[in-house]
Parts: C-alpha cells; sequence; structure tokens
C-alpha cells in the first residue's frame, strides 16, 4: 500500500484560464519541515516518490513530472541519491527556476510548481518539487504521456490513456439534471416521432413496448438520470425535448432576444424585440420566422431584389438560407448556458445580422476562432449536438458546419463573416447584399 502524501496543505487553485496562469507566476509555494521531508526520504522511491542527484536533463525531469500528475501526484526530491543519502546541490535558486520553466513551457498543460528548498546543518540543501495532477491527462511538450509504475515511469498504453481520458471529462452542463423537471415535462410526441426514425435499427418496436418515455430517456438516449430517488430529465433532455412551457419554466436562461434594429449598430431605434421560448427546435423555428420577416433568404444568389417582401419595413437585405440557419443552430447548440448575466441575442441590422452567444472566452480565443473556420469542433455540449444534428429531430440543416458557412457567406455576399470572442461572449457576423 502506498503510503500517505507527506503534505496536506489545503490548495486553493482557482478554475480560470486567467486566474490560472496568475497564480502559476505569482503563488508561493508552501513550506515543508524538514522532519517532514526525511520522513518521506526514508522511506525510499515508490510511487509518489523520486529522488535525484541533481537537475541535469530537464527533458527527463519533464517526463518525471507527468508521469508522476498523471498517476495521483508525488514529489522529486533534488540533492538525495539512490542510497538515501543527502549529497545536497550548489545552486538551489537556479534549480527552482529551471523546475518553475519546466512545468510552464514543458508540460500540457502547464503545472503549478510547488517548491520547497530545505537547509541542513552542515550546509548542504535539497529542493522538493511536490506535483499535483488535478488536470490530467499531462503530456511532455513532444506529445508523450507517461505513468508511474512503482519506482519507475513508463510511457502510457492506449488502454491506459484512453482510461485517463475518460477520468478526466467533467460532468458537463448538459448532463446535470434539470432541477424541477419530471418526466412530464417531455413532449412525447417530439420525443417518440426522433426514436421512431430509427425504426429497423436503434429503436425495435418489437422489444419496446408501451412506450416508456422514462426508460428510452434514461437506458437509450442518456437524457435523465437519478436525483434524489427520482428519475430527473437531464438539461439537454429538457432543451431537446420539453415541452416549450416546460423550457421556458425550467431554464429560463435558454430563450434568445431577437430584435430589429432601424439600423446598422445596436445604438439604432428598435423596430421589433421579441424574446424566443422553447425548447430547441422551436426557437429554431421561430429564430428562423423572424428573420424572414425583415430579410429575404435565398437558396442562391439572386440576380437582384425581389422585392416581393411582406415585412413591415422593406427587406433590409437578402442573405443565404443555408448560412442562417447554420448560424442559428450553431448559436443554439454550442451557447454555455451557465455563464450568468449573458444571453444568447439575435440582432438584424439594414445590411448585417449578428449573433452574440454566451461563451466562455479563457481558453476559446484566438486558437479556437481560428480552428472553427477549419470544422475543429469546439463543443460544450456534445450529446445535444449530435441529437440536434440528427436528421430524425426534424430541423433541416445544410452538411459542412461553420466551414460551410463561412464559404457559403462568402459566395453569397462577396464577404466573409466576422467572428470574434470577448467578455464571455462569441460574436458571428454575417453581411448581406
Amino acid at each position: 500500500m502506498a503510503r500517505k502524501r507527506f503534505r496536506s496543505n489545503q490548495r486553493h487553485e482557482p478554475v480560470t484560464e486567467r486566474s490560472f496562469q496568475e497564480y502559476l507566476y505569482s503563488t508561493a509555494a508552501p513550506l515543508t519541515t524538514r522532519t517532514e521531508l526525511m520522513r518521506l526520504v526514508r522511506g525510499g522511491e515508490d510511487t509518489f516518490l523520486e529522488l535525484k542527484v541533481k537537475l541535469s536533463n530537464s527533458e527527463r525531469v519533464a517526463q518525471e513530472i507527468v508521469a508522476l500528475a498523471n498517476t495521483g501526484g508525488g514529489v522529486i526530491v533534488f540533492g538525495v541519491n539512490d542510497q538515501l543519502r543527502v549529497e545536497g546541490i550548489e545552486d538551489g535558486e537556479a534549480v527552482q527556476d529551471e523546475l518553475v520553466r519546466i512545468c510552464r513551457e514543458e508540460i500540457v498543460p502547464s503545472i503549478v510548481p510547488f517548491i520547497d528548498r530545505v537547509a541542513f546543518d552542515n550546509g548542504r540543501r535539497i529542493v522538493a518539487l511536490d506535483v499535483s495532477g488535478k488536470r490530467r491527462p499531462y503530456r511532455t511538450r513532444d506529445g508523450r504521456f507517461f505513468i508511474r509504475s512503482g519506482a519507475e515511469k513508463r510511457e502510457a498504453s492506449p488502454e491506459e490513456l484512453a482510461a485517463l481520458l475518460d477520468d478526466s471529462r467533467p460532468l458537463s452542463g448538459e448532463n446535470v439534471p434539470a432541477l424541477g423537471a419530471t418526466i412530464a415535462d417531455i413532449d412525447e410526441a417530439h420525443l417518440w416521432s426522433f426514436v421512431r426514425a430509427f425504426q429497423g435499427g436503434a429503436f425495435d418496436e418489437a422489444n419496446i413496448k408501451n412506450y416508456p418515455t422514462a426508460e428510452i430517456l434514461e437506458r437509450y438516449l442518456l437524457l435523465a438520470t437519478n436525483y434524489r430517488d427520482d428519475l430527473v430529465p437531464t438539461v439537454a433532455g429538457i432543451l431537446l425535448f420539453g415541452h416549450d412551457e416546460s423550457v421556458a419554466r425550467l431554464l429560463p436562461r435558454s430563450s434568445v432576444i431577437a430584435t430589429r434594429f432601424g439600423g446598422d449598430t445596436s445604438q439604432a431605434p428598435v423596430i421589433e424585440r421579441v424574446e424566443l421560448r422553447g425548447n430547441l427546435a422551436t426557437i429554431d423555428e421561430s429564430a428562423l420566422r423572424f428573420v424572414g420577416r425583415y430579410c429575404d433568404l435565398w437558396d442562391a444568389r439572386p440576380a437582384r431584389s425581389s422585392g416581393t417582401s411582406e415585412a413591415p419595413i422593406p427587406a433590409c437585405a437578402n442573405y443565404s438560407r443555408a448560412v442562417i440557419s447554420e448560424a442559428i443552430a450553431n448559436a443554439l447548440i454550442h451557447r454555455d448556458l451557465f455563464v450568468r448575466d449573458v444571453t444568447t441575442r439575435l440582432h438584424v441590422f439594414d445590411r448585417a445580422i449578428e449573433i452574440v452567444n454566451p461563451r466562455r472566452s479563457a481558453g476559446f480565443a484566438p486558437a479556437a476562432l481560428r480552428a472553427i473556420r477549419f470544422g475543429v469542433p469546439q463543443r460544450l455540449s456534445p450529446q445535444l449536438v449530435a441529437t440536434f444534428s440528427n436528421p430524425a429531430y426534424g430541423v433541416t440543416l445544410a452538411p459542412g458546419g461553420l466551414p460551410m458557412l463561412f464559404r457559403e457567406a462568402r459566395s453569397f455576399s462577396n464577404r466573409l463573416p466576422d467572428i470574434s470572442a470577448f467578455n464571455d461572449e462569441f460574436r458571428l457576423r454575417l453581411h448581406g447584399i
């Protein structure tokens, strides 16, 4: 049995990317007494302890840190040989600085280094690096994953790496039970229309009788979970298949504020503003209808304006139907409902349409803004995305996702859409003609 870690200090690590970086550079390491450290060293190397005489190879040290972090954490002590004799190190400050650099630059994701320098009466000094693994799996800069096996490190096997990845996936917002919801809040007609679309495949009507809504939600679609001995639909379950009034009551932040401005900026007079409520299918349909009242949507670029719009005011611009449909769907399925005080907003201007979506900016910009242009997903709710984008759900989407949106938007209006992410908002601006 592995012995207990020697340090019991409580560490309050921030959760946002920005505060994590500030913490990485500014937090002082907690102190460890010489007695505590020597008690640890006397037990010899094991899964949680690595002894080194000196820091001579930063690449190997990075591998040791990664291995400890992926195996639950541990300590690396510099200045002690394999015979457990303290030889000391010459420049403790240089070793400390190098360890900070390794943890920051050689390991992905970066590790907060907790470092202690301990002096002995004979003048010898040792350095102890306490490694925690709260954001595993960790890898070296060249993409290698290591774990500890006893007192040795080795590269993780595919099975071990898969287990690390499974353990690292936190419970996402879509899987949280929708508090206050019951199975009665599910629109069974919508649910079973979706399920029956798989007849002959995933759905076997001969073995699933009497349309057991609760069983389908929990066992087949993973859209319900046990909460205090009751079966409760998850947030994704309510968003996808809830009655419109139930979604508005249980998840009020899921609505979309749609506004038509009489100009090209949000400071222009408001012509109409409505709050779109309901499940995702209802909001998607309502949003398209709202845009259609003020804009002409085309399957191909028109030769000239048709002039046939029945909107209360002349149509402000023409847009590709596929682009608008994808933009609205993307906003509905990729928004972050757990960002406070930021709602999804649909702005229709005279010559542009802007969609503002809640999305935590930390870690999302700017690299991810470039990646999504090439179809690299940045999904908060993969289960919700998969269900909504399935043809069985009933929402018609053009294939291709955001790469299609950028391509078609440029082809239609000769201008690329503008995207940005800041202040926990993701903004997409489409230009009309």
